[in-house]
């Protein structure tokens, strides 16, 4: 067949799903001429998992990729079905926004974006060869078209060498039964990236009507709803409930006489799976003395009757999860719409990247998500993000963005996964940050809005009201220290009611505030004063007044690691001529080549006495 020379751009993007699309938006808002490429149009923006955005450690870095100028954040507020802040009875550190959405929605909002979007061209082709130029890559169709290009970002997701499993069926596919990139995945490997294979897996869905509703718990959402972006101004009200059931006996009985069936424990998957996500058949093997696992019955929109049974991933025969499914409350006579299933698809070991993504050995290409051994749609987003502002830096001859560990989860998320690697797919937990104290999702634009406008991709109107927020909150935090609270009827009832002492002088509002029983809330009918500014202010305020000795100690946490980051170690040590280290540090520090001692002193198998050699050995070759 004839090759033809279909374009130039400055930046590619190999997939449009949550990775792809952040990074795409971002190179062409950077200014530069990217292309986007799809194996299917349709597929745009799609969530072939759980129709939700956010959770756990997740809702913070949505609000951090917001906060940067990404859009995950504005596209969930848009097409949002319930707004729920998870952990609300835990510390601020681990309140995580979650949203509800409307799947097909959001798919078709993202895809308009893209299309609306100035320097940015949509394309569907299969991409089957990936080849290295001087100037830059190649990238070749699978109709055969070239397009010349002198960055590219892969963000595949789950389509590279992507193939289903249900029981004893196996076919190549990608999720939602669209065809897989079977070609492109053997090319990378033929040009030496380091290809693994990583599984993972989704429930069934369910006809919303063949449920009996009538018996289940109602999981409401928060009246009322919180956003995600900071440019939202209001969502409005929430508009579906879901429902919470349980797993019995008889489903672990039906489960464990057809585990045999089951590809995972048959031998046919070799994938690793995700450790924190894993199959209902797994978590009845590896929790055998639990009486019952808990699942979450979830709409997938509002224009269609699909429900999501969250927690009920499997790839069992569809006859056996139908079975299984039919002995839990409220599933007693549901009918499957779509079948849970496992896939096991292609990635790389991201300690081939640097902290920009940027591979190490193959300069101008960059991986972003689940291709770099991550799972979830918020982590891919994460990532596509930096990857598209780096390659678009790159292009224009600037300094990468590299995040830090304190600055926010999205270094954290990439330093852990181009430190540690991923022996499994690598998911985001509050637990990963040594420093979530202060990288909470409230304050996630104090931490990155500045950064982003500093880049190019806020604008100078949110720019304005940022500043403006900020200057705000000066005011009230000034306030609340010289505001005095009269010892009053009213004032000491209030106390009291709430289980603290009451007050014999006039006493200042950020004393009261400092006291665990008491918050802005409780205190708003003794606070006559209280300026009418957003709820944000105030809960930022209260967290730096409850938690102010806490902060302080993570801040000299957090400057002591920065020390460290600032001593650079040269990209072309020889870590082996260095005496003192041991053989496992000199290997490990060869492959990764820490940009600092830092990012060294994180890596598994450099213990504190490797450290102190190479802060020695650097003192030294200065």
């Amino acid at each position: 067949m004839i090759e033809y020379k279909a374009g130039e751009y400055d930046v590619a993007v190999i997939g449009a799903g949550h990775a792809g699309i952040e990074a795409a938006l971002a190179s062409a808002r950077l200014g530069c001429n990217t292309a986007i490429f799809t194996i299917n149009m349709d597929a745009v923006g799609n969530c072939p998992c759980n129709p939700s955005i956010g959770g756990t450690a997740k809702g913070h870095l949505v609000r951090e990729v917001d906060a940067l100028g990404g859009e995950m954040g504005k596209t969930a507020d848009e097409c949002f079905l319930q707004m729920r802040m998870l952990n609300r009875g835990k510390g601020p550190a681990v309140h995580s926004l979650r949203a509800q959405i409307d799947r097909r929605k959001y798919a078709e909002t993202m895809k308009k974006k893209l299309e609306l979007q100035e320097n940015l061209h949509l394309r569907q082709a299969e991409i089957v060869d990936i080849i290295q130029k001087d100037n830059g890559w190649e990238l070749k169709t699978r109709m055969n078209a070239l397009y010349e290009v002198k960055a590219v970002i892969i963000a595949t997701g789950t389509y590279l060498g992507g193939k289903i499993f249900v029981g004893e069926v196996s076919y190549d596919s990608g999720p939602d039964g669209i065809f897989p990139a079977t070609i492109l995945g053997k090319k990378l490997k033929e040009l030496g990236l380091p290809i693994r294979r990583f599984k993972t897996g989704t429930p069934a869905r369910v006809l919303r009507r063949s449920i009996d509703f009538s018996e289940l718990e109602v999981q409401k959402g928060d009246e009322p709803p919180v956003p995600f972006s900071y440019d939202t101004k209001e969502l409005g009200e929430n508009k579906v409930d879901c429902h919470i059931s349980w797993t019995n006996e008889k489903t672990k009985e039906i489960i464990l006489e057809n585990i045999h069936r089951s590809p995972l424990y048959g031998g046919k998957i070799e994938g690793v799976g995700p450790r924190y996500c894993p199959s209902l058949e797994d978590k009845i093997v590896r929790f055998k003395d639990k009486p019952r696992h808990q699942l979450f019955i979830e709409p997938c929109g509002l224009n269609t009757e699909e429900m999501y049974l969250q927690g009920m991933s499997s790839s069992l025969p569809e006859e056996v999860q139908l079975k299984f499914y039919h002995t839990i409350k409220g599933l007693e006579k549901a009918v499957i719409m779509r079948p849970a299933y496992a896939i096991e698809y292609d990635c790389i070991d991201p300690l081939a990247l640097n902290a920009a993504l940027e591979f190490k050995d193959f300069p101008n290409l960059y991986g972003a998500g689940q291709f770099n051994g991550s799972s979830g749609y918020e982590e891919a987003a994460a990532q596509g993000l930096i990857a598209g502002i780096n390659a678009a830096l790159k292009i224009k001859k600037k300094e990468p963005l590299i995040l830090d560990r304190a600055s926010s989860y999205i270094g954290t998320l990439i330093d852990d996964l181009v430190t540690k690697g991923a022996n499994e797919p690598y998911r985001m937990m509050t637990s990963r940050s040594e420093y979530r104290l202060i990288l909470r999702q409230d304050n996630a634009d104090v931490r990155l809005t500045p950064i982003g406008h500093e880049i190019g991709l806020i604008t100078e109107d949110r720019w304005n009201r940022f500043l403006e927020k900020q200057e705000l909150k000066k005011q009230e935090y000034n306030r609340v220290k010289k505001t005095v609270i009269s010892p009053t009827k009213q004032v000491n009832k209030i106390l009291k009611d709430n289980g603290t002492s009451e007050i014999t002088t006039g006493t200042r509002l950020i004393e009261l505030l400092k006291r665990p029983q008491l918050n802005y809330e409780i205190l708003k009918e003794a606070d006559k004063e209280r300026p009418n500014i957003d709820p944000n202010i105030f809960e930022q305020v209260e967290i730096e007044i409850k938690y102010e000795g806490y902060i302080n100690k993570q801040l000299k946490q957090v400057e002591q690691m920065r020390k460290l980051e600032n001593k650079k170690l040269p990209g072309d040590t020889d870590y082996k001529s260095i005496t003192g280290l041991r053989l496992e540090a000199r290997e490990k520090l060869d492959k990764i080549k820490p940009v600092s001692i830092g990012q060294a002193s994180r890596i598994s198998g450099v213990s504190p006495a490797d450290v102190s050699v190479l802060l020695i050995w650097l003192a030294r070759n200065k």
